[in-house]
């Protein structure tokens, strides 16, 4: 008996690439996925290279995989989701296998504007939470923060200093 999932047709005498496209599709189902995450799930389940790139190819073909409409969809859906900055955008493409010049495409979509906005937001979110705490301990913080979100230094230090100081205007 087989595991939930595994490949029953990976016989001596299966269609490597009915299996492949088997597998593909499996994976498609559950959610959108890179060319490079649905070789990854081919080779680990022993689909042979050709296969996996001929059945590759034919999806993307048909228009089934589209590296440069997955990371547009990606880029969107995190940055205003989860408020990342192009940096973190940037490596969790390249993680999921994109190449470097579709991430570069994608990740340009995101402009000056849209990243301090979101950075803003973020650090406006939690300097409520923050409010008894010395300004140099909120400073740290909220950069920190901003750091491990993709934004960079430059933009978190002034987002925050700026932030900052119209909180004590307001105090």
């Amino acid at each position: 008996m087989t595991e939930p999932g595994k490949e029953r047709d990976l016989g001596p005498d299966a269609d490597p690439e009915s299996v492949a496209r088997s597998i593909a599709l499996r994976m498609l189902e559950r959610q959108p996925r890179t060319r490079a995450e649905l070789a990854r799930g081919m080779a680990r389940r022993g689909v042979p290279e050709d296969a996996a790139t001929a059945v590759l190819d034919r999806f993307t073909e048909v228009g089934l995989i589209d590296d440069q409409a997955f990371a547009s969809a990606w880029v969107d859906s995190r940055h205003s989701g989860r408020a990342l900055g192009r940096r973190a955008l940037s490596a969790e493409l390249r993680r999921r296998g994109v190449e470097d010049e579709t991430v570069k495409v994608a990740v340009d979509n995101v402009t000056d504007e849209d990243e301090e906005a979101a950075a803003r937001a973020l650090v406006q979110r939690k300097l409520h939470t923050m409010s008894r705490l010395p300004k140099e301990t909120q400073t740290r913080r909220l950069v920190g923060m901003l750091a491990r979100k993709g934004f960079s230094q430059g933009l978190a230090l002034r987002v925050v200093r700026d932030l900052l100081a119209q909180a004590d205007l307001r105090a």
